[in-house]
């Protein structure tokens, strides 16, 4: 499978990466940070019935904080498969732990292609892969440019995208005894994203589909929590006219 630029993505043999059942390290981790990020964090959850019970998912998020990996994998059943830094797994003690739950390295200098082999070897293999489909993580809160590497991956494997925002009680960055609201939307399938080809014009434009719904999404979350709209920047809306 190649890119419209012909630039082939899945070159390895697809691997075996998904264990049998949930590991015992996974589900321990879960049960003791499941009550930690609940009382400390105030994590609420909406809308994770949303996510398909059996087959492919891709979850896209947007992404706020180092422990948005964790958050993910802990609001729903299914675990969740997910991209980290390559130095993570330097040590073999470490990496194994890492890969235990649910993680797999992004090498540097690559452009990702190898953490978008491992994620499409997932995907084949029906599990559920995180992926925060603004590359980097938002210092203020703000929703960023989406980037292509979910929508290639929809497009290769046909998995319905579940969009999901992340929202801090304060609109920015969550924080210990502030509140968190994950929510996930009704999935998109690939006949609603509808990518003709991996051309860069058609990915751009599924990307763009899927970060409106993530937009939507934080829009649902702010007026929950009481912040302003952020459709619009402030800036840009119409001041009221004077009477």
């Amino acid at each position: 499978m190649c890119e419209g630029r012909g630039r082939c993505l899945w070159k390895k043999e697809i691997r075996d990466l998904t264990p049998k059942k949930k590991t015992w390290l996974y589900l321990v981790g879960q049960i003791i940070l499941w009550w930690y990020f609940h009382l400390v964090f105030r994590m609420k959850v909406e809308g994770a019935e949303n996510v398909p019970k059996e087959g492919p998912v891709l979850l896209c998020s947007n992404h706020l904080a180092k422990r948005d990996p964790v958050l993910l994998g802990l609001s729903q059943k299914r675990q969740v498969f997910y991209m980290a830094k390559e130095e993570l797994f330097q040590s073999k003690f470490l990496g194994r732990l890492f890969r235990m739950l649910g993680a797999f390295p992004v090498k540097r200098g690559t452009g990702g292609s190898d953490a978008l082999e491992d994620a499409y070897a997932l995907l084949k293999q029906n599990a559920v892969v995180g992926v925060f489909i603004e590359g980097h993580r938002s210092k203020d809160g703000l929703l960023r440019k989406p980037k292509t590497g979910a929508a290639l991956l929809a497009y290769e494997t046909k998995a319905p995208v579940v969009p999901v925002c992340i929202t801090a009680g304060d609109g920015k960055q969550p924080g210990m005894f502030k509140r968190t609201l994950i929510r996930f939307g009704k999935p998109i399938s690939a006949g609603e994203l509808n990518i003709q080809d991996d051309s860069s014009l058609q990915l751009r434009r599924a990307s763009r589909i899927i970060m409106a719904q993530i937009a939507q999404l934080r829009e649902e979350a702010c007026k929950e929590l009481g912040l302003p709209s952020q459709l619009v920047p402030p800036e840009e809306k119409e001041a009221p006219h004077a009477g």
